[in-house]
């Protein structure tokens, strides 16, 4: 977890690599059952095509699919999922059902006024007009109110981990491994 630009997508890929495990990334599921064609695909598309986010039921559908997969025997990083107290419990459901639990959920902190700094460049290289730093902003606080919800959950189970999101790519996975164990 983490809030837009701190750095998730690139650091799943790389720590799911050092693991040895799946990097399940919901937007992946998400193109992967589109362009496949699947009966979920075709569900997910027919939201995203009138600008409506998909409901939990698909996406939870997609991940339980996903989930269920031989290469995830040995374990698997979710990035992206869950991203609501339902999905929190949904996946709960889920893993409980093979006799298994989340171990743990890693945040990673930053600065905000860093990560503005950083996805205004990127809106610039993407050439994203609309991505200013006043709506920037606005979706580091919606992530914030969303997000500090599943981040106290995690806390009370005793799995969330902190990791200081600052720093050259290779630094972060340092500290994310060391804060895990790996």
């Amino acid at each position: 977890m983490g809030p837009p630009g701190a750095g998730k997508g690139t650091q799943a890929v790389v720590v799911a690599a050092a693991l040895g495990v799946p990097h399940i990334s919901t937007g992946d599921i998400f193109r992967a059952n589109v362009s496949a064609g699947t009966d979920l695909g075709r569900e997910a598309q027919r939201y995203m095509d009138a600008g409506e986010y998909v409901p939990d039921s698909v996406t939870n559908a997609m991940v339980r699919d996903r989930i269920s997969q031989d290469d995830c025997r040995p374990g698997f990083l979710l990035d992206g999922y869950p991203r609501t107290l339902e999905q929190v419990n949904e996946l709960d459901m889920m893993l409980l059902a093979d006799g298994l639990h989340v171990d743990r959920a890693i945040e990673l902190t930053v600065d905000t006024d860093v990560v503005v700094d950083r996805l205004l460049k990127r809106a610039e290289e993407q050439d994203r007009a609309d991505d200013t730093a006043e709506v920037i902003r606005r979706r580091l606080e919606v992530y914030a109110d969303q997000t500090a919800p599943l981040i106290a959950v995690y806390a009370e189970r005793g799995v969330l981990v902190q990791v200081d999101g600052m720093g050259e790519v290779d630094e972060v996975t340092a500290r994310i491994l060391t804060a895990i164990g790996a």
